[in-house]
């Protein structure tokens, strides 16, 4: 921290900003009248036209002009972050090592990995046989692929069983639908299949020329059937093997471990059902393992004598049951790991001779070796307060060595490799933090801010030594919160250019999530769904109050969700923040979940409600960022998204800030930031991203009076 930055932090946020942003003139977007009704409840949506692009695409110039203009505005009242910004992105790429490997994962017989190059943005997907000094085989060169395209996604490369030919998926738009291509890996030659609006990855049955893939709903873009494809053939003639024919469900297909079974996986956020069929017979029925039951979910691992099955039936926090390979329905479930009331059973990674359980208690991920033959359990033990580890790739059935990978906030993304029978470990890879990189210098820790129902909110934090609890420093809360997703604490050497400028950065691991079992998760969605929002106001107000910030120096961040929930928490306690990071954000909750032609929506049922429920709408209504903006003082607000998005369109924030921009009665500052090439993930480069980066904390900076 630089000695001049001390005195600074004393004056307001106001103040800087009056002396840092130029006066320019605000966007200012127009209004249409546009009348919902339902529910005898009458709203007037003003800026519903701008919905046009989606509905209809390059015809629509008003929309594009206005988040052009936007664009401008930001530009122009960020102008005079850019020589910083570009010293913050020349830091941030300076501590990635560019040319750079990936651990070989072994499987059927080759050695695969990835590399990456100097002053290349994206990567090579290479093949060694039997050996690592066998001679490199480059299956694709994505860097090649990539070229002329401002978004690239090469993804789900899948080698055939007599490893000769291999199935891979491309999307250069940037909504996440991909055409599928083969490659002969003994040829060279590249055969577009014809298949479009795929997932992007394909299934290998046992033969070496049948294929299952995922086919979208081109509008929706939901997961809705799973075709069966035969090499050489016309793809106009595929197989149809599976429809869902619930909106609700997203569909996938894949095969077991052990190569045996073909398994169709139809899941909601409640409920799941699983069809499976012998890997050796692609042209035979799927079988229904077990027909779906409200409120129960399970996962299929199959053994060369039995299925395990991970479920909640009878079972919250999910346990593991067994059964026969002829008999899989529930009738026949007997409990193999019993449910546990404070543990929650999360995945389990099969081989012949061991078993290894993903669990989390007490809000941290630990991993349980399991012999198979004598059921004796070994827990991998770690010293730090907050970490996470966690199952690797691990194709190989057939072996005693487990991978596994550890991080913490101040421990870099490690990679070790155990062998399950003699207990020995060794460290594979760490990421490398090229300049310099001393964990001693850092302190990480885990502390518990209680909600205002009693609840402890665990809170995982970290920042430089010497960092003074005096209220006079600044700090980053993210959070997300949802679909059950937990946020655990992992080391980003781009969060150094915060750490190192004085900045504290935490994780608020609150409800919606799934930190500390599966009750967390339902505490935290459809009518339970403001305990995220509330969960978050406490864990900042509980930082303010120990004096690692206070509201002048107090930012969050979160994105998609965490988009809504930094929207929801800007309307439900404001001055709390000095500024606000909203990316990609889901802030028209009721608008977009009343169009069945919004990608997902129906999808989203089991997460937020159906509005067309009276409860659910009013419900959701109450806590809408959109629907909640009043006429009162906001913080300052960075706002993001990608006119491509898939998975939160960008009407959603573009019509937040133009009715915030319309109602907010302060002066702070209020950026939207429109990526026209990309979508819901942002650019495709593994080094544009850290522009974004650079963006955002140059934000809170400037907001700061932090300038080097």
């Amino acid at each position: 921290m630089k000695k001049t930055y001390l005195g600074l932090l004393v004056m307001s946020a106001s103040i800087f900003q009056s002396q840092q942003f130029p006066d320019m003139k605000v966007p200012v977007a127009e209004k249409q009248e546009h009348i919902r009704e339902i529910h005898g409840d009458k709203v007037n949506d003003p800026y519903y036209w701008m919905i046009d692009y989606f509905k209809k695409g390059k015809d629509s110039t008003k929309v594009v002009d206005y988040l052009k203009a936007e664009n401008t505005y930001w530009e122009g009242m960020m102008k005079d972050t850019e020589p910083f910004r570009e010293k913050l992105f020349q830091e941030m790429k300076a501590r990635i090592k560019e040319k750079d490997e990936s651990v070989p994962v072994f499987r059927n017989g080759y050695y695969y990995y990835s590399r990456t190059e100097t002053g290349k943005q994206y990567f090579k997907y290479c093949r060694k046989k039997g050996s690592l000094t066998a001679p490199e085989e480059i299956l694709l060169d994505v860097d090649k692929m990539a070229e002329g395209h401002p978004y690239y996604s090469a993804s789900g490369f899948s080698i055939s069983p007599d490893n000769t030919k291999m199935i891979y998926g491309v999307d250069d738009v940037s909504r996440r639908q991909y055409k599928l291509f083969l490659k002969d890996l003994s040829t060279g030659k590249i055969t577009d299949l014809g298949i479009k609006n795929t997932t992007g990855s394909a299934t290998w049955a046992n033969d070496n020329k049948t294929i299952f893939y995922t086919s979208k709903n081109p509008e929706t873009l939901l997961t809705e059937k799973i075709f069966r494809h035969t090499l050489e053939t016309d793809s106009s003639k595929d197989i149809l093997v599976y429809e869902e024919k619930d909106k609700t469900n997203y569909i996938s297909v894949g095969k077991t471990k052990n190569n045996k079974f073909i398994l169709i996986d139809s899941r909601a956020t409640t409920s799941s059902e699983t069809r499976y069929l012998d890997a050796n017979d692609p042209n035979g029925n799927f079988k229904i393992f077990q027909p779906r039951i409200s409120n129960v979910l399970y996962d299929v691992t199959s053994l060369e004598d039995k299925f395990l099955v991970t479920t909640n039936k009878d079972a919250l926090n999910f346990k593991i049951v067994e059964t026969p390979l002829n008999k899989t329905g529930v009738e026949n479930w007997k409990d193999f790991i019993p449910h546990r009331k404070d543990v929650l059973m999360e995945d389990v990674t099969a081989f012949k001779n061991y078993l290894i359980f993903s669990e989390r208690q007490n809000g941290l991920s630990q991993l349980v070796i399991y012999d198979r033959k004598t059921g004796k359990k070994e827990f991998l033990k770690f010293d730090e307060p907050t970490y996470t580890v966690y199952s690797l790739e691990n194709p190989e059935y057939n072996t005693d060595n487990f991978r596994f990978g550890y991080t913490s906030m101040i421990t870099p993304s490690s990679q070790f490799e155990q062998d399950l029978k003699t207990g020995k470990r060794v460290l594979l890879k760490q990421q490398e933090v090229l300049g310099g990189y001393n964990k001693d210098n850092y302190t990480t820790e885990r502390l518990f801010a209680t909600a205002k129902d009693g609840t402890k909110i665990p809170i995982s934090i970290v920042y430089k030594k010497g960092f003074k609890k005096d209220g006079n420093n600044p700090l980053l809360l993210y959070a997300y919160g949802s679909y059950g997703s937990s946020m655990d604490a992992s080391f980003s050497s781009t969060r150094l250019s915060l750490l190192d400028r004085g900045f504290a950065y935490a994780i608020a691991h609150i409800r919606g999530g799934q930190e500390m079992g599966r009750q967390w998760y339902e505490d935290g969605k459809m009518m339970k769904k403001k305990n995220t929002f509330t969960d978050f106001i406490d864990a900042g107000e509980y930082l303010v109050k120990e004096k690692y910030t206070s509201p002048k120096h107090l930012y969050a961040q979160g994105g998609s969700a965490g988009g809504l929930l930094m929207g929801a928490i800007a309307n439900m306690s404001p001055t709390l923040w000095n500024g606000v990071i909203s990316q990609v954000p889901f802030v028209d909750v009721v608008n977009t979940m009343l169009d069945t032609s919004i990608p997902l929506t129906t999808n989203e049922y089991d997460e937020w409600g159906n509005p067309n429920n009276k409860e659910a709408y009013f419900y959701m209504k109450s806590y809408s960022p959109y629907e909640n903006i009043e006429k009162k003082n906001y913080p300052n607000l960075l706002v993001t998204t990608g006119l491509h998005d898939s998975q939160v369109q960008y009407f959603e924030p573009a019509k937040w800030v133009a009715k915030l921009r319309d109602m907010k009665t302060d002066k702070n500052v209020l950026l939207l930031k429109t990526d026209m090439a990309y979508g819901h993930g942002g650019a495709s480069g593994r080094f544009d991203y850290l522009k974004d980066l650079a963006l955002v904390y140059a934000f809170m900076f400037k907001l700061e009076g932090i300038t080097k």
